[in-house]
């Protein structure tokens, strides 16, 4: 059995406890897995028992196994942030146990291990029971990374940002340009759009909020990253 761990702090590592933090008509489960420290998230409909993961990323054996104990045993979609390995690692597998469709964005979806069943664009949404997500689309990191935004009955936004956005800085980028577009499409789509209470769940580490990060970017500008 996997112990869930709260009240949460959005703090996991590799090997620790995942931890649930319940939100108005859903919860959200985030764990740590491989050597990476790659968070994957389980995001539930308290409504209907709905259920999205997100980046099934390694140890498909613990994804499996926390799939099996708290949906129980099925997901309705599983959304790939981006086209790196450590955030697929464990796909292939994951979707073997559940039979769960896969969606990502076209631009990076070539190199993931199964092929998606649905091609993700900005500004889709994506119904899980109740709870609707919408698909942001955030080029730099890779061509294809996608965002995806929850607003809560409450209407808080939660915001899962693969490797896009993180504490601290925008996610890795190898030129100018990519840089220049990452940074483009987080402050047009995310800083602009979205309050300063809206929390952000990253592809690794720890959770941030908006308002936290906001009176950096003029900083990462200048920085180049």
């Amino acid at each position: 059995m996997i112990t869930i761990d709260q009240p949460y702090t959005g703090h996991v590592s590799p090997g620790s406890n995942p931890q649930q933090r319940d939100i108005p008509g859903a919860r959200i489960i985030k764990m740590s897995v491989g050597k990476m420290d790659n968070n994957c998230y389980l995001v539930q409909d308290a409504a209907t028992g709905a259920t999205l993961l997100i980046d099934a990323a390694n140890e498909p054996e613990r994804i499996a196994e926390l799939v099996a104990q708290e949906t129980p045993g099925k997901i309705d979609l599983i959304v790939t942030t981006h086209q790196h390995a450590d955030h697929w690692f464990g796909l292939k597998q994951v979707h073997a146990d559940t039979a769960a469709p896969i969606a990502a964005h076209r631009l990076d979806a070539e190199p993931l291990s199964v092929a998606p069943d649905r091609l993700l664009a900005d500004g889709d949404t994506v119904e899980i029971g109740e709870l609707t997500f919408t698909v942001i689309h955030l080029a730099g990191h890779t061509p294809g990374g996608v965002a995806l935004a929850l607003t809560d009955a409450s209407g808080r936004t939660h915001l899962f940002t693969g490797d896009s956005l993180f504490p601290g800085g925008l996610g890795r980028t190898t030129t100018p340009e990519s840089f220049a577009s990452l940074f483009a499409d987080v402050t047009a789509k995310i800083f602009d759009v979205f309050g300063d209470d809206t929390i952000v769940y990253p592809g690794h580490g720890d959770d941030t909020t908006l308002g936290t990060e906001r009176p950096q970017l003029g900083e990462w500008k200048s920085r180049g990253w």
